[in-house]
C-alpha cells in the first residue's frame, strides 16, 4: 500500500502523506498495479489528496493589505541590516545611472557643452551630485545650461 501511495502522489503532485483511499475501495486499491489504474480510482474518487490543515493566511492577507496601503513599513517591521534589501551599490548603480543617462540627454539636445559634459561626468563619477535634481541645481548656479532658440 505504501507503494501505492507513493505513486498515487506523483500524479497527484502532492505529498504521500497527504494521500488518501476510501475506506469501501481497499479491493480496488489493492488490484490496482499500473499508474492507469490508480487514474480510474483517482477519477471516481476512490483516492483523493486530503486536505491537511496548514497555517491560515487569514492574518498575511490582513497585514499584505496594510501594507498595500504603506502601514507597517517603518524601521521596527524590516528584518536585516540598514543595507540588506538595498546593498550599497545597488543603490549607487541606480544613482549613477540615472545621472548619467540625464547628462547624455543634456549633451544631445546640446544644451551643454562637450567639455562640460565631460566635467559633470567625472563629477558624478566621484560621487558629487546626490541625485538629478541636484546636477540640475548645479547647472542653474554655474549657468552651464544653454537656452534653444
Amino acid at each position: 500500500m505504501n507503494n501505492k501511495k507513493k505513486l498515487a502522489a506523483k500524479i497527484l503532485k502532492t505529498s504521500p502523506s497527504k494521500v488518501r483511499f476510501a475506506a469501501d475501495a481497499m479491493e480496488d486499491i489493492k488490484k490496482a498495479i499500473t499508474r492507469s489504474d490508480l487514474r480510474g480510482l483517482i477519477a471516481i474518487k476512490k483516492v483523493f489528496k486530503a486536505r491537511i490543515n496548514s497555517q491560515s493566511l487569514g492574518r498575511a492577507r490582513k497585514i499584505k493589505v496594510q501594507k498595500r496601503k504603506g502601514r507597517q513599513k517603518g524601521r521596527g517591521s524590516k528584518k536585516g541590516s540598514k543595507y540588506s534589501s538595498l546593498t550599497r551599490k545597488a543603490a549607487w548603480t541606480i544613482k549613477i545611472r540615472a545621472q548619467r543617462k540625464f547628462l547624455k540627454e543634456l549633451r544631445d539636445k546640446v544644451l551643454i557643452t562637450p567639455n562640460d559634459y565631460q566635467n559633470l561626468y567625472r563629477k558624478s563619477k566621484g560621487g558629487f551630485f546626490r541625485n538629478r535634481r541636484h546636477i540640475k541645481l548645479y547647472l542653474s548656479e554655474q549657468n552651464m545650461v544653454k537656452k534653444n532658440k
